[in-house]
C-alpha cells in the first residue's frame, strides 16, 4: 500500500514532501485536509503515535487567532475537538505507511524509512 500524506496544497513542507517523493520516483497518496477532515478515531491514532504537543501546530495563523481560551483549553487537554474544527492546526505533513505515524517532514527521515 503507498504510504498516504495529509495536509494543506499549499503548506511548503507539503510541497517538499511531494518533490521528495516524485525525486525518488515513489508512489503516494494525498489528502488535502481542508477537504477530507480526519475521523476523531484517526486523529486519537496520530495523537497516541506521535503525541499531541507533535500534532498541534502552534505556529501556524490558525493558532495565533484563536482566543487565550481555545488556546489554554488545547494545550492542557484533549485538542480532538479543536483539530476536527480546525484541521489546519494539524503539523504538516503527517505521513501513515505500514502502520506507523510520522509528523513534519525530514529528507533524511524519508530516506531512512524509505531505504533511499
Amino acid at each position: 500500500m503507498d504510504p498516504v500524506i495529509y495536509g494543506i496544497p499549499n503548506c511548503d513542507s507539503i510541497k517538499k514532501a511531494k518533490q521528495w517523493f516524485e525525486s525518488e520516483d515513489l508512489n503516494y497518496q494525498f489528502v488535502d485536509l481542508r477537504k477530507t477532515a480526519p475521523s476523531p478515531t484517526q486523529l486519537r491514532h496520530w495523537i497516541d503515535a506521535v503525541g499531541q504537543k507533535a500534532l498541534l501546530n502552534k505556529r501556524s495563523t490558525t493558532w495565533k487567532n484563536l482566543s487565550e481560551q481555545e488556546r489554554l483549553k488545547a494545550e492542557s487537554g484533549d485538542a480532538i475537538a479543536l483539530l476536527l474544527d480546525h484541521p489546519t492546526l494539524i503539523k504538516r505533513p503527517v505521513l501513515e505507511h505500514q502502520g506507523e505515524t510520522a509528523v513534519g517532514f525530514s529528507a533524511t527521515d524519508y530516506a531512512i524509512r524509505f531505504q533511499r
